[in-house]
């Protein structure tokens, strides 16, 4: 197999396949595809950050070998498409669709993955065990996926990878089963399937008035003493010329349209005081001036708040003054805009945390009718006008792991108690993205981060499962473990056919079969036995269905020797 690419996805992809039996030959450009024996490869995988190189090697690799399979990772949506048209075998991906979805179901504090595979909508549910028990005494014949310790066990944080039924478990730990809508039903289990929310704001009317009311919040408090002070002389001169205005009298409209005149210093010349005693038209003059600079005072604080710089940074902050239950998105890269698109399609209030006034995501931001703010998520105050204290949770996905770090302790400081709650009780998510695998899995032992997650670990499964010919219908996150849901066609021959379910002894479960002659046997037995022909779905960490892959060919002893 060939692996294109320098970054840390394209080193994953590598290393997995080679240590799956793999012989991998690693290339950055598309000179060196002879040399790599393109001809001869069963896949490449062109994983590199750059889509024009991708792209290049993709296409010229399908010249050259027309069986060969092809999964490229490209990020542009009209690209991806179009190459998707007349791909041939092989895949065409984007790491920002593959790992969006789980950063936006652990910011939903979502345990019900919904997954179809073989014309079957499995879902898998998690919840904390009740009490001591045996995995069988609290589901029934559902499908363990896995079982993560908690404080009541000797080995708290352990996952445990597709158990049998008898394991037990204590009370507080986390189980994962698989199964179907009507299987769940059966065991009295009610799963709430999300549904679209309405925005927390309110209504219309609502919305309007908390809208008036962060206007009113925003403007200068000295412009409310200068309006007192103008309606205060425009009042007493009303009231002052209806009694004291002679010959002809005033009524109070008149003398407020009098007044009002004066103030502005208008004069349509249909009243005057001329022939009014001499104190009067010297009231005038007081009040001509006194108008004048009056109205000033008004329109310079209008103007300082239509016209100044102020209005723009304000603004967003009006949007976020009374939100409450929103989440907090940090980061505007390919990766932050997907999943603050998932989230905001989803029907959530989502806030948004830029460091780059230029970014160009930004108007994609705009489109969704997200507010912005402009400024540094490591800094308290930046946070505190997200309002990070109503936030139900936050997904800090900058593209730089020490910035991500920094900003995971103030919010560590910040939400205080609601850091870290027991199962019982709500908290507030926080999702870290860390590029790097190794020093996500070291600053979440460090720092007790219980969301870690590595755009690097959440895709590569997908693009190993590609290249191998895997069937991928769906990944999950389990701890800081991925799990993936694939099927495996039994060929001829291979170690897979004939063998019955107890004897796979892998840590994978298989959850249906598709028989060749056509039906399907749900939730196979221990004595269930897999022919050639037929497609087994399997659930579990993707490592196990990689193996289980490599068992299902017909000739796996030989898999090094048939690689490039």
């Amino acid at each position: 197999m060939i692996v294109c690419g320098e970054d840390s996805l394209a080193e994953r992809i590598a290393e997995e396949l080679h240590s799956a039996g793999m012989t991998v030959v690693q290339l950055d450009s598309a000179s060196g595809l002879h040399q790599a024996g393109i001809t001869t490869a069963t896949a490449i995988v062109c994983a590199g950050p750059d889509d024009g190189v991708n792209l290049e090697i993709a296409l010229l690799a399908r010249q050259l070998n027309s069986e060969i399979r092809v999964v490229t990772r490209l990020a542009n949506a009209v690209l991806r498409e179009a190459v998707a048209e007349a791909n041939g075998p092989g895949a065409v991906l984007d790491v920002a669709d593959l790992s969006a979805p789980q950063v936006v179901e652990t910011c939903l504090s979502r345990t019900t993955h919904e997954i179809s595979a073989a014309g079957i909508e499995f879902m898998v549910f998690g919840s904390y065990a009740p009490r001591d028990a045996t995995l069988r005494e609290l589901f029934g014949d559902l499908g363990p996926v896995a079982v993560v310790h908690g404080e009541n066990s000797s080995t708290p944080d352990e996952v445990v990878s597709c158990p049998g039924r008898d394991e037990k478990v204590c009370q507080g730990d986390l189980t994962m089963m698989i199964g179907t809508a009507e299987d769940l039903r059966k065991q009295g289990i009610q799963v709430s399937v999300p549904k679209h929310r309405g925005s927390v704001t309110g209504t219309r009317s609502q919305r309007l008035l908390n809208g008036i009311r962060s206007v009113a919040e925003d403007i200068n408090p000295g412009f409310y003493k200068a309006m007192a002070a103008a309606v205060s002389l425009l009042l007493f001169a009303t009231v002052l010329l209806r009694f004291a205005y002679q010959k002809p009298g005033m009524t109070f409209v008149d003398a407020l349209y009098f007044s009002t005149e004066t103030i502005a210093t208008v004069g349509y010349g249909d009243f005057t005081f001329v022939g009014q005693p001499t104190w009067l038209r010297l009231f005038s003059i007081l009040l001509m001036f006194a108008g004048v600079t009056t109205t000033a005072i008004v329109v310079a604080f209008m103007a300082d708040l239509l016209l100044s710089r102020r209005l723009a940074q304000s603004a967003v902050r009006r949007q976020v003054r009374f939100l409450s239950g929103h989440v907090i998105v940090v980061g505007l890269g390919t990766f932050g805009i997907r999943v603050l698109s998932d989230l905001k399609n989803g029907g959530h209030d989502v806030v948004a945390i830029e460091q780059n006034p230029d970014n160009r995501f930004l108007a994609s931001a705009a489109e969704l009718d997200v507010p912005v703010i402009i400024g540094d998520a490591t800094l308290r105050r930046t946070l505190e006008d997200a309002r990070i204290d109503k936030a139900s949770a936050v997904a800090v996905l900058t593209q730089h792991d020490m910035v991500n770090i920094e900003t995971g302790i103030i919010l560590r400081e910040l939400l205080g108690e609601r850091w870290g709650r027991p199962p019982d009780k709500p908290g507030v998510p926080v999702v870290l993205r860390i590029y790097d695998r190794q020093l996500g899995a070291a600053v979440s032992q460090r720092f007790r981060f219980a969301n870690v997650r590595s755009t690097v670990e959440l895709a590569a499964p997908w693009f190993i499962g590609a290249a191998m010919g895997l069937q991928v219908f769906g990944t999950f996150s389990v701890g800081q473990r991925s799990f993936m849901v694939g099927g495996v066609r039994v060929e001829a021959g291979s170690t897979l056919d004939g063998i019955r379910m107890i004897d796979l002894a892998t840590q994978a479960r298989v959850i249906a079969i598709a028989r060749a002659g056509g039906g399907r046997e749900m939730h196979p037995r221990r004595d269930t036995v897999l022919n050639a022909g037929d497609t087994a779905y399997l659930v579990g960490p993707y490592r196990e269905l990689l193996a289980t892959l490599r068992r299902g060919s017909s000739q796996p002893e030989h898999a090094e020797s048939d690689a490039v």
